[in-house]
């Protein structure tokens, strides 16, 4: 155990117990304080690790107020620390009272050394292995890039991508649904790039109406239009030497898809109501909820503009497929809110993971955000509930950790996309998974299938 972790503080009115107690616990780096002021003190200056506390302190020792917001106080500055309170006999109801307000456990007077030192160092042991489980947890929060936690598949290969993109000038296109974190990693292709150090200037297409967006996004000359009083620099120029995020381009006016498609061909700008050509160095990122292709086929985006904007794709998933990832940002977030709204709250119960794992999320990350903001906001007690964060879990199964059923679930669906490639051809689909014929045939009676249907004599029909 770390010389941190054996930092023991306790909180005492009473010499001759404090005495005591002290020479119990010799064998760790013990601190004191008689009253909440020096509790609070000694608690900032050392950061006790477990604090064995009496309930009664000054001015009203014979009382449990004063214990009560002591209490109150360590448990909101050191979330993590173990509060040992210790009440008079028979002094229950106040025990439990503590308990509810953040204590890890109680013990009642007459002091018996043997037993408070066991509970003592109980103590300490869960909070070393807490504090493991945290490093290890921050471990797997830890992204290839800063202020993105990507624990799952799919947006460890999204930040592979945006690693790659960033240090050159191409045009990225971000495409996932709303809430799933596109600016995010728009400003992490920003910071990594060798523009890092000028703006990054983000506007909204769908935000800004049509006939002011082509002067948000070129600027205009004094007298151009009317309320034109002065010359005013577009978005375009102000990104000049940085990065411009075109969001939601999918609802840019196709009128103005054209002039944006000749600033990304040749660089240059013309405001409102000039004449004059400006040449601007940007590095463009666009992104859109929408389906390009499908603008396209209804004729509410350019096919060449597309074309352009799209030099690399970027997929983000929504937060529904992050299966892994789900939980450990919902943490992060935990983590987060409580520590800015001042609340000690430790985790999730099980009905809120149950919750977080098999809801379907339809805002996506957005949706996690403010659900667990609110949550941490409402929570009474020290996790969050299920109902704190104001949703149920989803109406599928909760997903199985039985590893015999997870693999049999991946080795069915395995043969039934081999079958699907091959058109039912057995040979084909056992080379694709790897094993011979005879295991094919074993694993088909095994599950009940048979190739019959994905031959391409049932496929055409």
């Amino acid at each position: 155990m770390s010389e941190h972790s054996r930092k023991l503080l306790i909180v005492e009115d009473d010499p001759g117990l404090l005495s005591q107690l002290k020479w119990c616990f010799e064998g760790y780096d013990v601190f004191t304080a008689e009253d909440r002021e020096s509790a609070i003190a000694e608690l900032r200056r050392h950061e006790p690790i477990v604090v064995l506390q009496d309930l009664g302190l000054p001015p009203k020792p014979e009382g449990v107020e004063e214990g009560l917001l002591t209490l109150g106080e360590i448990v909101k500055l050191a979330p993590h620390t173990k509060v040992i309170v210790v009440t008079g006999n028979g002094d229950q109801e106040n025990a439990l009272t503590a308990v509810a307000q953040g204590a890890y456990d109680f013990y009642e007077k007459p002091v018996d050394t043997d037993t408070l030192k066991l509970l003592v160092d109980r103590a300490f042991n869960i909070s070393e292995l807490e504090l493991q489980n945290r490093k290890l947890l921050s471990r797997v929060n830890e992204s290839p890039l800063d202020g993105i936690v990507a624990a799952s598949e799919g947006m460890l290969a999204v930040c592979r991508m945006i690693e790659k993109v960033a240090p050159t000038d191409v045009t990225a296109l971000l495409l996932g649904e709303i809430g799933t974190g596109k600016e995010l990693l728009a400003r992490a292709l920003h910071r990594l790039s060798p523009r890092a150090d000028n703006n990054f200037i983000a506007i909204n297409c769908a935000a800004i109406p049509e006939n002011l967006l082509e002067s948000e996004l070129f600027g205009h000359e004094k007298g151009s239009f009317t309320g034109a009083h002065k010359q005013t620099l577009g978005k375009i120029e102000l990104a000049n030497g940085g990065t411009l995020l075109l969001d939601e381009i999918g609802d840019m006016p196709v009128a103005l898809q054209a002039k944006m498609l000749r600033f990304l061909q040749e660089r240059v700008i013309e405001r409102v109501g000039g004449r004059e050509e400006i040449s601007v160095d940007v590095r463009v990122v666009c992104a859109t909820n929408q389906n390009p292709e499908e603008l396209i086929k209804e004729g509410a985006f350019r096919e060449d503009l597309y074309y352009r904007v799209s030099e690399i794709t970027i997929n983000i998933p929504p937060f529904r497929d992050r299966e892994e990832g789900r939980l450990i940002l919902a943490r992060n977030l935990l983590q987060k809110y409580s520590k800015t709204q001042g609340r000690a709250i430790n985790g999730f119960s099980d009905d809120a993971i149950q919750a977080i794992d098999t809801y379907l999320w339809p805002g996506n990350v957005r949706e996690l955000e403010n659900k667990i903001k609110g949550a941490v906001i409402m929570a009474d007690g020290k996790t969050v509930t299920a109902a704190d964060l104001g949703i149920v879990a989803g109406e599928g199964e909760v997903e199985s950790l039985n590893l015999r059923s997870v693999r049999q679930c991946a080795e069915s669906k395995a043969i039934r996309v081999a079958l699907t490639k091959s058109y039912g051809n057995i040979s084909k689909a056992a080379e694709m998974l790897g094993i011979t014929r005879p295991t094919l045939y074993d694993l088909l009676n095994k599950y009940g299938m048979t190739a019959d249907g994905y031959s391409k004599k049932n496929v055409a029909s």
